[in-house]
């Protein structure tokens, strides 16, 4: 995000800080399967001459899914754990330095960032920030020699992501995109039965995602970039993409009448989105902020799939015309920041690179023209 002209730097990052909770900062000391078996031996087998080797992770941002979701998983990786912590708030900082017995030295904040380039405990910064902020810290990140975990969506806009990406590539440093369901095991089954078009070819899809309570800088035009459809609607998006393994040519989409225009003054409140793929299938999407709905389904020639709830962290249920999806839950975050870890020890690539968040970026923006415009918005040239 470009800061306004009527802002400087420091006032901005105040201004942020005051929205999202941050508090007074101080100075302290897709497109395919990832073949998941092969990969996960071909790591096992290089990580027998590594078997001491974990990597640390600096959590740059510490609200709800940080402190609910990423640092419990960290508990639980094998190949990474929690090193250090960026925060704004000295209150933050205490509590999670004798939480988790993080040195003060590994402990930064959003003016002594850059500092961590010193850090050798440090290997990966993840970014857990405002949208508006994830360009920014991305590059910061890269910069001081870090591989960087970014939040969905990677940025508001396909130029910010290009500038992310570009960034990565010149610190020769991995970048990769917070997208947990790759790594969950029913999804991963939707993948292979839509992708080997196990019940034959899809002739429909369905993608839901809303939730009924919201509320910080998610109802700020300014940080989030967008209302449901960047927060919950993306793995509406990710979903289809991932199950039919296609990308989409063309969207069209259709701002929901709003029930509350104070709340949602600055951004939708629900929308509906069709995304139109090469071989003429369509996928049905609704996101909200006022309505509860986590469905991904998918139709074909010789039966169905689908998942309900889809999209959660935990408690995902699947089913299909021959039955029911059958599949240990497990933590998501844990398996996701496990094989970037593995990714980064093993010299590979990782599934879910800054070229995916790219992709779904520019889809978002493409559903927000249709819906501004009422007209169909092509993704590619026709």
């Amino acid at each position: 995000m470009k800061v306004p002209k009527r802002y400087t730097r420091r006032i901005f990052i105040s201004d942020v800080a005051s929205k999202i909770g941050l508090g007074v900062l101080f100075s302290p000391a897709i497109s395919s399967c990832h073949n998941k078996k092969t990969a996960d031996k071909n790591d096992l087998q290089i990580m027998e001459t590594k078997k001491n080797k974990r990597l640390g992770i600096a959590l740059v941002g510490l609200g709800k899914y940080s402190t609910e979701q990423l640092a419990p998983a960290l508990s639980q990786t094998k190949y990474c754990y929690l090193a250090g912590v960026v925060t704004g708030t000295i209150e933050k900082a205490d509590r999670w330095q004798k939480k988790y017995d993080i040195p003060t030295t590994n402990i930064y904040n959003y003016i002594n960032f850059d500092d961590i380039k010193n850090n050798p405990d440090i290997d990966i910064v993840y970014v857990v920030l405002p949208n508006a902020l994830h360009r920014e810290y991305v590059i910061r990140a890269a910069e001081a020699g870090k591989h960087v975990i970014c939040e969905k969506p990677m940025a508001l806009t396909v130029d910010e992501c290009d500038e992310m990406i570009a960034a990565c590539k010149k610190a020769d440093r991995l970048l990769s995109i917070g997208y947990r369901l790759h790594f969950e095991p029913h999804n991963q089954e939707m993948m292979r039965l839509g992708q080997q078009k196990i019940f034959g070819g899809i002739s429909k899809m369905v993608a839901e995602n809303g939730l009924s309570e919201v509320e910080g800088w998610r109802l700020d035009k300014q940080l989030a970039g967008g209302g449901p459809l960047m927060d919950v609607g993306i793995y509406c998006v990710q979903g289809a993409r991932y199950t039919t393994g296609m990308e989409p040519i063309a969207v069209r989409a259709q701002q929901e009448v709003k029930k509350d225009d104070r709340k949602f003054r600055e951004i939708e409140e629900s929308l509906t989105w069709q995304m139109e793929f090469p071989d003429g299938l369509i996928a049905e999407c609704k996101t909200s902020y006022s309505e509860e709905f986590n469905l991904l389904r998918a139709e074909a020639n010789k039966g169905w799939f689908e998942l309900s709830p889809a999209y959660e962290y935990t408690g995902i249920k699947g089913r299909t015309s021959s039955g029911k999806m059958d599949f240990p839950q497990v933590n998501q975050q844990a398996r996701q920041m496990d094989d970037f870890a593995l990714a980064i020890l093993n010299n590979r690539p990782t599934p879910v690179p800054g070229e995916m968040g790219r992709q779904d970026v520019k889809i978002l923006q493409a559903i927000y023209q249709a819906m501004e415009t009422g007209n169909r918005i092509p993704l590619t040239e026709e």
